[in-house]
């Protein structure tokens, strides 16, 4: 009797990982973020709704200050923005980076990164956008020792999706 509660058990606590493998072998994974950001950001609000429109599941939490997360999670201050958003593997995505650059990075493999940014807050990008004025800006990807690289170009705006 024991030995079937244990494997029944087992089953139970097992089968969310399995079902979870087996979406993202199908390529129907939900992708989930925590975003950290401040209660009262628009442009943070406006980029969750981009993030959710693209079919990514948020969960907002409102700090007053949010630079202790952010050295928590090793953003350095060149790289920062208004919000920072956690995926389940524990990646950093900081800033207006679109969705379509989130989900291209964690398909991939990235040894010794922390996540993508976009610093400081591009006109046009996603949650920022002004009428139809845009800036071009870079995706970098960050990496543990501090160092960052060119993730991608996003040279107009019809790129970032």
């Amino acid at each position: 009797m024991i030995k079937k509660f244990l494997k029944v058990a087992v089953l139970v606590l097992l089968l969310p990982s399995v079902v979870h493998a087996n979406e993202r072998s199908n390529g129907n994974d939900v992708l989930e973020l925590l975003v950290y950001k401040t209660p009262t950001c628009g442009c943070c609000k406006k980029w969750i709704s981009h993030i959710e429109s693209e079919g990514f599941i948020t969960y907002a939490k409102d700090y007053l200050d949010i630079s202790p997360v952010k050295t928590k999670l090793g953003i350095a201050a060149n790289y920062r923005s208004c919000h920072s958003a956690i995926s389940r593997d524990g990646f950093a995505f900081e800033g207006h980076v679109p969705a379509k650059f989130i989900r291209q990075f964690l398909k991939e493999e990235h040894a010794d990164a922390i996540g993508l940014s976009v610093p400081a807050m591009p006109l046009g990008s996603p949650g920022m956008e002004v009428g139809d004025r845009f800036t071009p800006y870079q995706v970098l990807i960050l990496y543990k020792d501090g160092s960052s690289k060119v993730y991608a170009h996003v040279k107009t705006y019809e790129e970032q999706f």
